[in-house]
């Protein structure tokens, strides 16, 4: 038998048996509202600013982190003042809880008013400016993914993603159109799939993260159901509406955001007078990808 020389390369070798090899442990992702976020945010001596919604400690994630692939912020702006943004991720989602005003980079710029959603590509330098009222934006980027692979944010004009505009007007009127379907057509939910000309074929917002605005009629509920994707969940509009997640009650908090873990057996129940919105984010863009989303009912 050859003798083996010992190199440092050898040195870092690591050999597990198959007893060994699987049984890899990770913190449970838990289901948690992020009321104290909220209140925050939405509190008129709040100053200009980020707001990030962190469970990077509790799971156990080198950096802030909503899930161990996303990372949600609430932002807020004073009437007048700009703050200006630049996020190590592939892309950026923006949803605007309240107010108005524009978002700009470089040469180019996106204005915007309460219930508008916009997406801009990764690692852009972009600055946010409040019009004549405080506003406040919720924005969500998938940093956490990037930052487990040690990857960095696409180079100018490289993003999987060019910045897309959804107004509020035109996302109520597509949830009407929706509820116009017949019944065999929403049996999974009414919602709208924001998606765009970039990633048309794949149906997401984002190569990994799809995004949806989910509807409930007054009296209605959604039939219990699970999949592997984690929900990140902003509540637009929803008095006395709830969710049911692996049999524990969950009340809805306007504008507050709420964690589905993943496979949780989940329902969404609204007991209200008005028609229930909610914005969802999910990883579901890599489920998809690799065949795995496991979305099953009860």
């Amino acid at each position: 038998m050859a003798t083996t020389v010992e190199t440092a390369y050898a040195r870092r070798a690591r050999y597990y048996s198959s007893a060994d090899g699987f049984n890899i442990k990770r913190p449970r992702i838990p289901a948690h509202v992020f009321a104290r976020e909220r209140d925050r945010a939405l509190d008129p001596a709040t100053p200009t600013g980020l707001l990030p919604l962190d469970l990077g400690t509790a799971l156990g994630t080198d950096g802030p982190a909503t899930t161990p692939l996303i990372l949600a912020r609430y932002a807020r702006l004073r009437a007048g003042e700009s703050l200006a943004t630049r996020f190590e991720a592939s892309g950026e989602i923006y949803y605007v809880i309240a107010g108005s005003g524009e978002t700009t980079w470089g040469a180019e710029a996106i204005g915007w008013d309460a219930g508008d959603v916009f997406c801009l590509p990764g690692g852009v330098t972009a600055t946010h400016r409040a019009s004549t009222r405080d506003a406040v934006l919720w924005i969500v980027t998938n940093e956490p993914e990037l930052a487990f692979e040690r990857a960095q944010a696409p180079r100018p004009g490289q993003a999987p993603v060019e910045a897309v505009h959804y107004p509020g007007g035109e996302i109520r009127h597509q949830i009407e159109l929706i509820h116009r379907l017949p019944a065999d057509k929403t049996m999974t939910g009414k919602a709208v799939t924001l998606s765009s000309a970039a990633l048309d074929s794949q149906r997401t917002c984002l190569p990994s993260l799809t995004l949806a605005m989910n509807s409930l009629l007054p009296g209605e509920s959604q039939r219990p159901h699970r999949h592997n994707a984690i929900a990140v969940t902003l509540v637009v509009q929803g008095a006395r509406c709830h969710s049911m997640i692996d049999g524990e009650r969950v009340e809805w908090m306007q504008h507050a955001v709420m964690i589905t873990p993943p496979a949780a057996m989940h329902s969404h129940h609204n007991e209200g007078d008005e028609l229930a919105l909610f914005l969802i984010v999910q990883d579901g863009g890599l489920y998809y990808h690799c065949r795995t989303m496991g979305f099953s009912y009860a």
